[in-house]
């Protein structure tokens, strides 16, 4: 999933990320988050990747309270950014968005909320073809006609109720918030389509303000399959996306949650893929509990079939 049209820098430790949305000569392209990470060293290494001596440790979360984290993260999260530096990105890169702040950020929930369970071409196609017929403002989308939204926005996914909720959504943010969108994780969730995924991704980047991590299919699959996230309590992998938020928040540093959710998304679409994962080309594979597991078992399901 791509994320939104606005330019905002977090600077949080030594990292600057960059969330971008833009628009030019009337295209619109979906949020992209792009992360520019200076050169990060894990702590007491040196440049050189190499494995590390020893086991888990603890932090402190928010609450100061001790979470073991899993062995060797700072190693494999270095290793993933290394391999990121290959991946070509340089058709997510957009200018600043011409929009008034207000109008922005609501452009921001209407196409994140498109983008769900959609591809990146799809969603922009959607998004540009409601822009260039005056569609992206609350009182705009409020005015317009159901069935005139779903020819627009065809073929993103689910794209009936999706229309449904664009004129519910526009009518709440209009007549709640004067055109606006709420400003808090609680409120958006009260919006109709919003989930916890969406929420987190536009209190990002609409208000330049982190709640928690947004997690996807690739942070939710990946996190499971390094072995980073349990249900409490058990050894078992989180189920859903949610569980793996609220897990991986136990222990990943606060200033990783941004960068978190670019980088395991572009490692997921390359490399650790939903089938068939390419675990000979991965450089983090030796610290994976599942390195070349789920690869030769998709293999062995296939030559069955």
């Amino acid at each position: 999933m791509s994320v939104l049209v606005c330019l905002v820098r977090i600077h949080v430790s030594s990292i600057t990320r960059t969330l971008s949305f833009s628009s030019k000569s009337n295209s619109h392209r979906v949020f992209q988050i792009r992360v520019h990470a200076m050169n990060k060293t894990p702590k007491n290494t040196t440049q050189k990747f190499v494995q590390p001596e020893g086991s888990a440790y603890t932090e402190t979360n928010e609450l100061g309270q001790f979470n073991e984290c899993p062995a060797n993260w700072e190693y494999v999260l270095e290793g993933i950014r290394k391999m990121s530096h290959s991946i070509d990105t340089s058709g997510d890169r957009e200018d600043d968005d011409i929009h008034p702040p207000k109008e922005r950020r609501f452009v921001v929930l209407a196409s994140t909320l498109l983008s769900s369970q959609t591809k990146e071409r799809i969603t922009r196609g959607a998004t540009q073809r409601l822009r260039q017929n005056g569609l992206l403002t609350a009182d705009a989308l409020n005015n317009a006609d159901e069935e005139t939204i779903k020819k627009l926005i065809y073929p993103v996914g689910f794209y009936i109720r999706k229309a449904s909720n664009l004129k519910k959504m526009a009518h709440i943010c209009l007549t709640k918030y004067d055109g606006d969108i709420p400003n808090t994780i609680e409120e958006l969730l009260s919006l109709p389509g919003v989930g916890p995924k969406i929420a987190h991704l536009v209190m990002i980047i609409a208000w330049n303000n982190v709640q928690g991590i947004c997690v996807d299919t690739h942070v939710h699959r990946i996190c499971n399959r390094l072995g980073w996230v349990s249900r409490s309590g058990t050894k078992q992998r989180t189920s859903i996306p949610e569980e793996t938020r609220k897990a991986l928040q136990q222990w990943l540093p606060r200033e990783e949650w941004v960068a978190i959710n670019p980088l395991l998304v572009g490692f997921g679409r390359t490399i650790c893929t939903a089938l068939r994962p390419r675990c000979g080309e991965c450089g983090v594979s030796k610290f994976c509990p599942s390195a070349f597991k789920e690869a030769s078992s998709s293999s062995s399901r296939s030559n069955k079939s």
